[in-house]
């Protein structure tokens, strides 16, 4: 982490505090918040489900052994993590596997298991040090006639952590989570120290401000596929936030949680091509942060005074993962919520 920036809670308070287009409103927050509250209560969501046991809706894809495997394919994946949208809904990138048809994120999952299936080493990082753009454009090719976006920036991403895991850290992130002693805070700081391509800051109003989404989530997933134990096993995973993008944004206008001026809507409506650290586009993020935090916040006190639900866990990977699943399930309402276009390396 850089020594100036912001960590990510703090800079989605600041920006919040702060934002001119962007604000979080405390009625959606609430709405949001009952919502998710009787889902963990009634024990319909929890992190045992990220490995997805007998789903359909993406999860199946995800290592279901908790073992050194699963994280360098988690490692791998979340290097990968970002830039999934499609510029019309009629024309996606897709992922044909085991029957079933995969897009956005779920589509990259399903390239990986492909590639694996097929006996290529990809989760390897000696092997994706020194890959090439042919290579990579093979192992994730589509199943329809829309390419993987950004897959130059890819191969820089894969080459880049490949060689920085085989100079620095023995060929293996296990080393990086083996340095940190379980701390998650820890952990992050080293990611963002080591790869460049997760070191996702901006300047906001004078400040440096950290939103490190990628980052987060691969600790997130490591800690979900590992449900709290072994690599998983962080004692302060309630430091990490939700992890800040195009689609997480949707939701909470979908519940009211945020609210868009109207300057901003017209851009979203015009289709402008936001870029990483664009004044608005950091208010979404950071804004986003600030309002899942208070989600977790009134459920956490939901629970409390429910004594059939006070030791029922929630932090705000469970919030983002709650929110993110609910999107692709009423894709059909939550399409029509803003969505800012943005292509970058970072979410």
């Amino acid at each position: 982490m850089s020594t100036e920036a912001l960590p990510p809670l703090e800079s989605g308070k600041f920006i919040a505090e702060n934002s001119q287009d962007v604000k979080v409103v405390q009625a959606g927050v609430k709405k949001a918040a009952d919502v998710i509250f009787e889902s963990l209560r009634k024990g319909e969501f929890s992190v045992e489900l990220w490995k997805g046991a007998g789903a359909k809706d993406g999860h199946e894809l995800n290592p279901k052994v908790m073992d050194e495997k699963a994280v360098d394919w988690i490692f791998l994946v979340d290097t990968l993590n970002f830039s999934f949208w499609s510029e019309s809904e009629d024309k996606k990138y897709k992922v044909r596997h085991k029957g079933q048809t995969y897009t956005g994120y779920w589509s990259l999952c399903a390239a990986v298991n492909r590639a694996m299936e097929e006996g290529i080493p990809i989760t390897n990082p000696g092997y994706y040090a020194g890959m090439t753009e042919k290579e990579l454009a093979y192992l994730l090719r589509s199943d329809s006639e829309v390419e993987m976006p950004l897959l130059q920036e890819r191969v820089n991403n894969l080459q880049e952590a490949g060689k920085v895991l085989k100079e620095k850290f023995d060929g293996s992130f296990v080393n990086c989570i083996k340095k940190c002693g379980g701390s998650a805070q820890k952990l992050l700081s080293l990611v963002v120290s080591n790869f460049s391509s997760y070191r996702d800051e901006a300047m906001y109003k004078d400040k440096t401000v950290a939103i490190y989404k990628r980052a987060q989530i691969l600790i997130a997933d490591i800690w979900s596929c590992f449900e709290g134990q072994g690599y998983g096993s962080f004692d302060d995973i309630s430091s990490i936030t939700m992890f800040a993008d195009y689609r997480i944004p949707q939701a909470l206008l979908y519940f009211g949680a945020l609210e868009y001026s109207q300057p901003l809507l017209d851009k979203i409506s015009n289709n402008h091509m936001f870029t990483s650290g664009e004044r608005e586009e950091v208010e979404i993020r950071g804004c986003s942060i600030w309002a899942v935090k208070l989600i977790e916040e009134e459920i956490s006190r939901m629970l409390a005074a429910d004594p059939a639900a006070k030791d029922v866990p929630v932090n705000a990977i469970l919030v983002d993962n709650y929110l993110w699943d609910l999107r692709r399930a009423r894709r059909t309402d939550m399409d029509n919520m803003p969505f800012h276009r943005i292509r970058t390396i970072f979410y």
